[in-house]
C-alpha cells in the first residue's frame, strides 16, 4: 500500500513540474470508467481461462482442485495481485506516459512504453541473460504494454488498462497457480511437451486480447462520435 501512495505523491509532483494536471490521470471514478474496468477484467479473464482451459486440454494435463487452499490465502494472492497491477500502471502509465505523449506524441509514447516494459519483465521474470526466454518474454509483455497505454491513452484513464491487466493476471495467479504465488486454486501436473504449439499459444497471448481492446476501443469511440 505505501508503495501505491509513494507512487501517487510521486506521480502529482512528476505532473506539477511538467505543467500538467494531476487530474489527467483519470483516477476518479463515473460510470464510463467504471464500465471500462468491468469490460476489460471480464474479457481478459474469460480470454485468459480459455487459454489455460487449451493448454490443459491440448496437452493432457491432471488438473486437481487444491484442497488445502483457503479463502484467506485467495484473499491475499487477490490483493497482492492487485497491489502489483496498481504499481505497474501508475509507474508504465500514469504521469511518465502522460509527459510522453505530451512531448513524443501518443505513437511514439505508446512505443517507448511497451519497450520499456518489456525489459522490466526481464528483470521481474529473473531471465535475463537467456536469450529465447529474453525474446518471448519481451513479445508477451511488451504486446501487452502497447495495449495498456493505448488503453490508457485513448481512454484518459488508468479504468480500461487496470481492469486488463488484473483480469488476465488475477486468473493466471490466484486460479491457474501460474505465477510467484505458487500453488493456489487448481494443481496441474504431467502433460506433454509443448513444442511448437509453443508458438500457436503464443500467438494466442499476443492477439486476442489485444484485438478485444481495439474493437472495444473503436465501438466506444463510435458511441461517443454518434452520441
Amino acid at each position: 500500500m505505501l508503495g501505491i501512495v509513494i507512487l501517487l505523491l510521486a506521480s502529482f509532483v512528476i505532473l506539477k513540474l511538467g505543467k500538467t494536471e494531476f487530474t489527467t490521470m483519470g483516477l476518479l471514478p463515473n460510470l464510463s470508467r467504471l464500465k471500462d474496468l468491468v469490460w476489460g477484467f471480464v474479457a481478459a479473464a474469460g480470454i485468459c481461462t480459455i487459454y489455460f482451459i487449451l493448454i490443459i486440454r491440448v496437452l493432457n494435463y491432471n488438473v486437481e482442485i487444491n484442497t488445502a487452499y483457503t479463502a484467506r490465502e485467495f484473499l491475499y494472492g487477490s490483493w497482492w495481485t492487485l497491489r502489483s497491477v496498481l504499481i505497474e500502471e501508475l509507474l508504465f502509465r500514469g504521469a511518465l506516459l502522460i509527459l510522453a505523449v505530451k512531448y513524443l506524441g501518443k505513437h511514439k509514447a505508446c512505443l517507448l512504453s511497451a519497450v520499456i516494459f518489456g525489459i522490466y519483465h526481464w528483470f521481474s521474470y529473473s531471465v535475463f541473460g537467456n536469450l529465447l526466454p529474453m525474446l518471448f518474454t519481451f513479445i508477451i509483455t511488451g504486446v501487452g504494454g502497447l495495449m495498456f497505454a493505448y488503453a490508457f491513452t485513448e481512454t484518459r484513464s488508468l479504468y480500461l488498462p487496470i481492469g486488463l491487466h488484473l483480469g488476465w493476471n488475477l486468473l493466471t495467479i490466484t486460479i491457474f497457480s501460474e505465477g510467484p504465488l505458487g500453488d493456489q486454486f487448481l494443481i496441474t501436473s504431467g502433460g506433454e511437451p509443448m513444442g511448437s504449439l509453443y508458438f500457436v499459444f503464443l500467438l494466442y497471448q499476443i492477439l486476442l486480447l489485444p484485438a478485444f481492446t481495439i474493437f472495444y476501443l473503436r465501438t466506444k469511440s463510435f458511441q461517443s462520435f454518434t452520441g
